[in-house]
């Protein structure tokens, strides 16, 4: 029995020895990565020596974030794979970044000062009891004379004024040494709540007739990344095209660095089901609302109307770095997503900030039009108008606007609709002054029979301080009725265009310079009088 477990147990040692000779750890560098709106493809690439026979490639410090369905690898060469594995190494974790091993070399070093100010501390206490107990003895056990006992005294006090300065300087420099100290630990400790992680690895089988260099590639999403588009729009005037600085907001945090690597930042979202929905039966039922507890609503918080100066002076900055030549950037277009090729590697570190590289600047011929709306806003808004806007191939995002090479606010990008032209808020323009007066000798209530009849008029403002003529829209409103018990009247609209289901009027106006222009906008609301209606 003894011999029939030694032979047993030099077999499997045998095994093991055989499959750990034929198992190899290959390195192959991050060549490419496509960046999707929430993920990120990693693609990798590696030359490789297979011997003949069966053998395990072993691809290991990854991202620990990899979707295992994704993972793909492909061989050039004359060998077979014949089977690949991805798996999360617990017992390894990913290599620390250079940043925390910056951090842990400082804190060494603090400690290491540390030690060494405590070391002379007690150096100089031993001195200092030094001195103590021979005072005592030379007190105790000689006669001095006076001069002979005031220049001990001296020499005793000076040593001892010496000692007790250093030890308090050192234990300054110590609690400095502390608080140094306290700041890393903690900064390390942050960073490594997001990177001590585990190892992701890649098994790949191989069978190979002879011994042959060959070249392996592997690719696999990985979560914890991703881009955002935002741009910066730019109008120097009027008269010339709009000028759109398509930018691309990189981040991620998939645990392992990507140095040097080609980007690219597509709009596909790889994530979603492309099978076709299925619409299940619809059933419907009466309707019994369920009694609900009501709750204090929470005051909102206001948002600032101005960006403050910092913030003013920062984008103007980025202005002028923005003026720089362009990175190269080629673009793809296929029959459902569009693909920004970057020609410059960047790197990326795990650290989930946000980079962004400029990935398109177009230039578009637009329409400006002024649009105002005195009844919410004293402002008059600029906005440019640009026709078939869809070949320009861009996405929502939040928009920086200049106007006449000055920051003037920020914006949103909507390409969420289906009309034809793409209209683009440029901010307010203070060169025209808009107005809204109610006229009292016009506004009044009666009660005639049973009804109450309320009138109200408005007189309409606009004047155009610029040295050149506009165009714009002016936008104001009637009520509209919901209940056959009250009539509204549009009285006078000054040949404006009213939209009867909203109740929306339409002034499209073009003014000259220096020129000023009113509207009257008058209307009468008829109801019971027994009723009571909010009109203002």
């Amino acid at each position: 029995m003894k011999r029939f477990y030694f032979i047993l147990t030099g077999i499997l040692f045998a095994c093991f020895y055989v499959n750990g000779q034929s198992e190899k750890e290959i390195k192959a560098e991050i060549k490419h990565v496509t960046v999707f709106p929430d993920r990120a493809q990693i693609d990798h690439e590696t030359q490789v020596n297979i011997a003949a026979g069966k053998a395990v490639l072993k691809l290991s410090a990854l991202s620990p974030y990899i979707d295992p369905q994704s993972v793909q690898v492909k061989g050039f060469g004359e060998f077979t794979i014949l089977s690949v594995n991805h798996q999360n190494n617990f017992m390894q974790n990913l290599e620390e970044s250079s940043e925390i091993k910056t951090l842990r070399g400082q804190l060494d070093a603090l400690l290491l000062k540390v030690e060494d100010e405590k070391a002379a501390i007690t150096v100089l206490k031993e001195k200092e009891a030094f001195l103590v107990a021979n005072r005592a003895i030379l007190v105790k056990e000689t006669t001095f004379s006076v001069e002979q006992l005031k220049s001990v005294m001296e020499l005793y006090t000076s040593n001892m004024d010496q000692v007790t300065m250093t030890v308090l300087k050192k234990n300054r420099q110590i609690k400095d040494y502390e608080k140094q100290i306290t700041a890393l630990q903690k900064q390390i400790s942050d960073r490594l709540g997001k990177q001590n992680l585990p190892s992701g690895e890649i098994y790949v089988t191989v069978s190979s007739e002879k011994q042959v260099s060959s070249k392996l590639t592997f690719s696999y999403v990985v979560m914890n990344a991703g881009w955002y588009p935002s741009y910066d729009i730019r109008v120097n005037d009027i008269k010339n095209p709009v000028t759109i600085f398509y930018k691309a907001n990189v981040y991620q945090n998939s645990g392992v660095p990507w140095n040097d690597v080609k980007l690219s930042f597509s709009n596909a979202t790889p994530w979603i089901s492309g099978d076709i929905p299925v619409l299940y039966p619809w059933f419907v039922d009466f309707y019994i609302p369920v009694p609900v507890m009501r709750q204090a609503k929470s005051a909102g918080v206001a948002r600032d109307a101005a960006p403050a100066a910092a913030e003013v002076m920062l984008m103007k900055e980025e202005s002028v770095a923005m003026e720089a030549a362009p990175v190269p950037v080629m673009k793809q277009t296929g029959e459902t997503t569009i693909t920004f090729d970057v020609a410059i590697p960047y790197s990326v570190p795990s650290d989930g900030k946000i980079q962004t590289v400029e990935i398109q600047r177009l230039t578009a011929p637009a329409e400006y039009k002024y649009v105002t709306l005195p009844k919410l806003s004293q402002y008059a808004y600029l906005t440019a108008n640009i026709t078939d806007w869809s070949k320009l191939s861009l996405q929502s995002g939040e928009a920086i606007l200049y106007f006449e090479n000055s920051y003037v606010g920020k914006s949103n990008l909507s390409v969420n609709q289906l009309t034809d032209t793409l209209t683009l808020s440029l901010g307010t323009d203070n060169s025209i002054l808009v107005k809204r007066e109610k006229r009292q000798d016009f506004t009044s209530k009666k009660i005639i029979g049973a009804n109450k009849t309320e009138n109200y008029s408005f007189l309409l403002t606009i004047r155009n301080n610029k040295s050149t003529g506009i165009k714009i829209t002016l936008n104001d409103q009637i009520p509209v009725s919901s209940n056959s018990g009250i009539t509204v009247e549009a009285v006078e609209l000054s040949e404006g265009r009213l939209n009867p289901q909203t109740g929306e009027i339409k002034w499209d106006l073009e003014m000259k310079p220096q020129e000023s222009r009113q509207i009257v906008l008058s209307y009468s609301v008829k109801y019971p009088k027994d009723k009571s209606v909010i009109l203002e």
